[in-house]
């Protein structure tokens, strides 16, 4: 595992921070998970759950969201300070679909941004996990919505049910799922079942987006010891550590790299090991 974390003599940069009050922009509760991971910082966290941040989009597309992840984020940072007045924000947006990386898998990529309107700076972390349950399915009968129920971790994970005409969210125990579904599939030939991803209804969802919390306060505590100024974590890597048998570059890590977006330092750091197994040879192991 990679230490994102950086030792430096200079004076923390956490006093940038402490003392001051951030918003956590979100409808949703995220602050349970986020405020915890944060509060040794020293910053005195609010979460604003009166946003509307719908109306940057919804999981269950009653709003579109037509920005990118990373404008969406950045829109409800500037949100949140408009109606607050709060200048210090943290914001999280939540994608779900295909892994980039892993055939069939299904991955949620989360981001969380710290804005700081005070000294105009942003610093931006992600986790990419495949713990999500995320699915959807079309069903006719109970048998099949009892199945799929099982499936995506019910009534822990909160449902959807919709038709074409109507939605209900946040269905979170099985007599309000039977109750539903009787009565839409009346008027419906059948009847949309999908996981509710909103965080406060997915505990999978807010686990995840933990984790992406401890990476905002590595960010936060990783100084650059040139300037001072905070995020000065992992940005890149080198691959081409050679093999321990036959000497040519594997695919695996050899250098990381830092690099300061406020003074442009760049500091490569190799890795512990200086070779690698065999196993990962693509010319001893093809």
């Amino acid at each position: 595992m990679i230490n994102l974390f950086v030792k430096t003599q200079a004076v923390k940069t956490t006093d940038l921070f402490s003392g001051r009050e951030v918003v956590i922009a979100t409808m949703h509760g995220k602050g349970k998970v986020i405020e915890p991971v944060l509060q040794s910082l020293g910053m005195r966290m609010k979460d604003s759950i009166e946003l509307d941040t719908d109306q940057f989009g919804t999981f269950s597309g009653e709003i579109e969201r037509i920005d990118d992840p990373l404008t969406t984020l950045r829109n409800k940072c500037i949100h949140a300070r408009e109606h607050t007045n709060i200048d210090l924000v943290i914001a999280s947006e939540g994608s779900f679909g295909a892994h980039p990386l892993i055939p069939y898998a299904v991955a949620d990529e989360e981001l969380l941004m710290l804005k700081d309107f005070k000294n105009d700076l942003e610093i931006v972390v992600k986790e990419l996990s495949t713990e999500t349950n995320f699915d959807s399915l079309k069903v006719q009968n109970d048998d099949e919505l009892a199945e799929f129920a099982n499936k995506v971790g019910f009534p822990h994970h909160a449902l959807i049910l919709r038709t074409d005409e109507k939605i209900e969210k946040g269905i979170k125990d099985a007599n309000t799922l039977q109750a539903v579904f009787k009565e839409f599939i009346k008027d419906a030939h059948f009847v949309h079942v999908e996981t509710d991803m909103r965080a406060m209804n997915n505990p999978s969802r807010m686990r995840v987006i933990e984790r992406v919390a401890t990476k905002l306060k590595i960010a936060i505590e990783s100084y650059c010891p040139e300037c001072h100024m905070p995020d000065f974590t992992i940005k890149d890597v080198v691959t081409g550590l050679p093999c321990s048998w036959c000497g040519l570059p594997t695919n695996s890590i050899r250098l990381t790299l830092r690099v300061c977006k406020f003074c442009g330092l760049r500091h490569e750091m190799p890795v512990v090991k200086n070779v690698e197994d065999p196993m990962y040879c693509n010319h001893c192991n093809p």
